[in-house]
């Protein structure tokens, strides 16, 4: 059983100055939309529970807030899974904290992930619909591959609703649209990022560079390597290392011109890279060894690299 909590609840305990972590599990496209002021975004499909356990440090609690409450429950039961006991989804979701008076941050308007999957269901319905009005007459048994259509769709609705599992919307949740705009990403550049991908998905998991901090900031230091924070722009104004370049995980991702990389993080030099706890440092790897940087996933998170005496800054 998931243990949930009320927006009034939560809203007291900040109120208290209680250290609450609250990761909101919504795609980047619906937390630039809108999200409580000190929630760290961690997408449903890119929840780690490592990487959780170790964002959270030594508190022990862990809260998820989505839209509505349904994938902070599911983000509850895969760390339930994965042994992490104390873990608290928020009831109602974030248009419910707001109105508990939890701070909120206003971005660009998105459409919600459920939206887009009735708009996906309905229009393959209706494309099954229109190729079942075709006479069996016609070259193509259409009338048969449109009630087909329909009767997939159908199906997995039903499977859905019974499994309270959505694979349409596990599927629409990874479009680039629903993941955070770059504001110099191009299509040019998005089909750069793609055919970077392609070329090295079969390339070997990055592993954490084993290079000590001590190692790291003596680099850095010395002009010998430079620090990249690959979070996204608003974890980055929280609090950064002060020497860092910002290059978010989701810029990567979608696609960027080595030309506008090489503006900041130059050539020659080796990269660390961090994050919050980790997860995203590795996954940055196959993007930026492909642009030909020598890079080096750091496991150490922003929090812990400050804890060491790396010098923090925060805002733009």
């Amino acid at each position: 059983m998931v243990a949930t909590i009320s927006p009034a609840q939560l809203a007291d305990l900040r109120r208290r100055g209680d250290a609450v972590t609250l990761i909101d599990v919504r795609t980047p496209a619906e937390y630039g939309e809108l999200h409580v002021d000190f929630a760290h975004n961690v997408p449903l499909d890119r929840l780690d529970p490592q990487e959780v356990a170790r964002l959270a440090g030594d508190q022990a609690v862990y809260f998820f807030v989505c839209k509505s409450g349904t994938r902070s429950q599911k983000a509850c039961e895969k760390l339930l899974a994965a042994g992490l006991q104390k873990v608290v989804s928020v009831e109602g979701g974030t248009a419910a904290c707001e109105a508990a008076g939890l701070p909120v941050v206003r971005g660009r308007k998105a459409m919600s992930l459920e939206r887009q999957v009735r708009i996906a269901a309905g229009s393959l319905v209706a494309v099954g619909a229109a190729l079942a009005a075709f006479g069996p007459d016609a070259p193509v048994n259409w009338r048969a591959i449109g009630a087909g259509l329909a009767g997939f769709v159908g199906c997995g609705l039903v499977f859905a609703g019974v499994t309270d599992t959505c694979g349409m919307a596990m599927l629409l949740a990874k479009m680039p649209w629903n993941q955070a705009r770059a504001s110099s990403a191009s299509s040019c550049s998005r089909l750069l990022g793609a055919a970077i991908l392609a070329l090295t998905a079969g390339t070997a998991l990055a592993q954490h560079t084993q290079d000590s901090l001590d190692v790291v900031k003596a680099a850095v230091t010395q002009r010998k390597a430079v620090l990249v924070d690959v979070r996204e722009p608003d974890e980055w104004q929280q609090g950064h290392v002060a020497s860092a370049r910002l290059v978010p995980l989701s810029t990567l991702e979608q696609g960027v011109e080595p030309a506008e990389i090489a503006k900041s993080i130059p050539k020659g030099t080796v990269v660390y890279t961090y994050c919050m706890a980790g997860g995203r440092s590795v996954a940055s790897v196959r993007f930026l060894r492909a642009l030909g940087y020598d890079v080096r996933p750091l496991k150490p998170g922003y929090q812990e690299l400050v804890r060491a005496g790396f010098p923090a800054a925060t805002g733009k």
